[in-house]
């Protein structure tokens, strides 16, 4: 009897073993699969081109099969990535992305820069800035992120001098110690300063507001050199950060054929510094 019952629960407990063992098999079956097959967000525009262009070919190179999906907002990519709907976003720089996560207790991670449509002094009426005459009018962002890429490609530019020390993420008109040429500023919203190129003698337009009018990036009379703080990031969630897929992108993004597409299909764009 008692042999009987070890027989059983031998049984039982090969059994369960078993059952075990499969699951596991096909769970990892699964996960290896998955790796294999990626879903990117970007924003429509740019971005989403660049995924499809320069980055997507790349990694089908390595043998993954890539989705790209297009948003139209700088809200959903994130909660997308963070909810498993993505595996991957481009669209941030890492200041937006931070105050992001920090805000909406999400865990996600940059992993690197790519080149980025930077922000630009345009005019319809003067060819140069050394024809800009004083007392000319600058429109320029409202918004205090903007202001300051604004006011800090002027000062590259020599056409003011701001105060030591000061903090180049935060540059607002206080800053300013010299104007050279008595500009005018005129802080507007940022959406509307490819229109305030035909109002104003010069307009500072974001990289993004640039393109989605149509605007050639190579045509401003300046193009901002731009802080790394400002530059889009591929993001993923901080889970997978050093998944292979993650390497992957890293090494997609670094190499010769990603750079090639760039110089071809994103002139003007202010690329990263790799080494």
């Amino acid at each position: 009897m008692k042999k009987s019952i070890k027989k059983i629960v031998f049984a039982s407990f090969l059994a369960l073993f078993t059952v075990c063992l499969v699951a596991c098999q096909q769970q990892t079956s699964n996960t290896s699969q998955e790796k294999k097959r990626l879903v990117i967000g970007a924003t429509a525009g740019p971005y989403a081109d660049m995924v499809k262009k320069a980055i997507k070919p790349g990694l089908e190179e390595k043998g993954y099969t890539v989705e790209v999906k297009e948003f139209t907002d700088y809200i959903q990519p994130n909660n997308a990535l963070a909810a498993g709907e993505l595996d991957a976003n481009l669209f941030q720089h890492i200041i937006y992305m931070e105050n992001f996560a920090k805000k909406n207790n999400l865990e996600l991670t940059p992993l690197i820069q790519v080149p980025t449509a930077p922000m630009g002094i345009y005019s319809n009426k003067y060819k140069t800035l050394s024809e800009v005459p004083s007392g000319a009018t600058l429109a320029l962002p409202g918004d205090v992120t903007n202001a300051a890429r604004a006011y800090n490609i002027l000062s590259k530019e020599k056409l003011v001098t701001l105060n030591d020390n000061v903090d180049v993420l935060k540059i607002s008109q206080k800053d300013i110690k010299e104007n050279y040429k008595n500009l005018a500023f005129n802080e507007i919203e940022a959406a509307g300063l490819p229109r305030a190129i035909d109002s104003a003698d010069l307009s500072a337009v974001p990289g993004n507001y640039a393109l989605a009018s149509k605007m050639d990036l190579t045509s401003a009379l300046a193009l901002e050199k731009m802080d790394d703080n400002y530059r889009n990031r591929v993001v993923v969630k901080t889970k997978d950060k050093d998944a292979q897929f993650a390497k992957d992108l890293i090494e997609v993004v670094k190499s010769e054929k990603f750079n090639k597409v760039i110089d071809e299909e994103f002139k003007g764009f202010d690329k990263p510094n790799y080494n």
